[in-house]
């Protein structure tokens, strides 16, 4: 079974003023440059700005207190903000993507074929394969460059924001990426980076109510759909079945630790998903989670840690190509 970590979301939980916004400036971190056009976002959702031609920037935090803080731009590593002030201006300093010249091989120098060849794997593992991942355009491929394929590792890399067109699901998103390591041998995988949700298509024809039906299908089942049937203490009635590894059957009580939250201006508790070592998570099918924190913070809207979850099986067939935005709720 392949063994599977999506580094896309990080946070260690830090209850900052509740200001509405957080302004800062954005620098190169090795020339100390302002950097404009800087992409300051909460990742997975349309929330997001700009930095301007000073490199700086505001950002409403507002509906999204207790997220991290993404910022990403062109030619460098995104960086992500867990504990952060809004009381006074952030500094932040971004590193250039340096790759070493003989691990890139250009795109354009690539034998057509064996471009070709490793561009239909990185889609494959990338954006998945359901019918909503193999009908995802990536619009700039040519942004996209490998290593030498014939070795045991595929690496992909990206200078430029991957964009993406999900001509199933009704959104345009891009993703900004850090790290995509595939080894050929071991079958094992793992890429890092940050999405943020450009377009909403459904606003707009006919074709709103098909997209509406793809969205529930996508969200069935998924880790969001499994972090939201938690929060409510929804897992039984929601279809969700969890387990130890010694096959007890693991209730809302075991799971979850509530702590009541901090501050008066937020009204929900904070909940963290209690350690095991592993969950076998019962759907349709069997999915497996190996958890790497004593505690995994989660919220209401599905978001979670997942740079301390490691995922087997069923919910990871559904990667970029089903990924839905934090604000998606359908209507029953």
């Amino acid at each position: 079974m392949r063994k599977f970590i999506l580094l896309l979301l990080f946070i260690n939980l830090n209850i900052v003023a509740y200001n509405q916004t957080i302004t800062g400036t954005v620098f190169d971190k090795d020339t100390h440059e302002t950097i404009c056009s800087a992409a300051i976002y909460f990742n997975g959702t349309f929330v997001g700005t700009a930095s301007d031609m000073n490199g700086f920037f505001v950002l409403d935090i507002s509906k999204n207190a207790l997220m991290p803080v993404t910022i990403s731009a062109v030619g460098y590593y995104s960086l992500t903000l867990t504990d952060f002030s809004t009381d006074k201006p952030l500094v932040i300093y971004l590193k250039p993507k340096l790759y070493e010249l003989e691990e890139v091989v250009v795109s354009t120098k690539l034998l057509p074929n064996k471009r070709k060849a490793n561009l239909t794997l990185f889609k494959k593992i990338f954006l998945g394969t359901t019918t909503n991942a193999k009908n995802c355009e990536i619009t700039n491929e040519k942004d996209i460059t490998f290593n030498k394929s014939d070795e045991d590792t595929l690496k992909a890399f990206a200078n430029q924001p991957i964009h993406i067109y999900n001509k199933e699901l009704g959104y345009k998103i891009t993703y900004y990426l850090d790290k995509f390591e595939f080894n050929k041998k071991r079958n094992i995988f793992l890429f890092a980076g940050n999405i943020i949700f450009n377009e909403d298509l459904a606003t707009k024809g006919s074709k709103r109510r098909l997209y509406e039906r793809k969205r529930k299908d996508a969200f069935q089942g998924s880790r969001m759909h499994f972090f939201r049937s938690l929060w409510a203490n929804q897992l039984a009635s929601n279809g969700f079945k969890v387990y130890d590894s010694f096959l007890n059957r693991l209730s809302y009580m075991n799971l979850v630790i509530q702590e009541d939250t901090p501050s008066e201006k937020l009204s929900d508790p904070l909940k963290y998903l209690k350690y095991f070592p592993i969950l076998r998570i019962y759907y349709t099918k069997l999915s497996t989670i190996t958890l790497l924190k004593e505690k995994v913070y989660f919220d209401k809207d599905g978001f979670s840690d997942q740079l301390a979850i490691s995922w087997e099986g069923e919910m990871v067939m559904k990667r970029i190509g089903d990924m839905l935005p934090y604000e998606y709720y359908f209507k029953k």
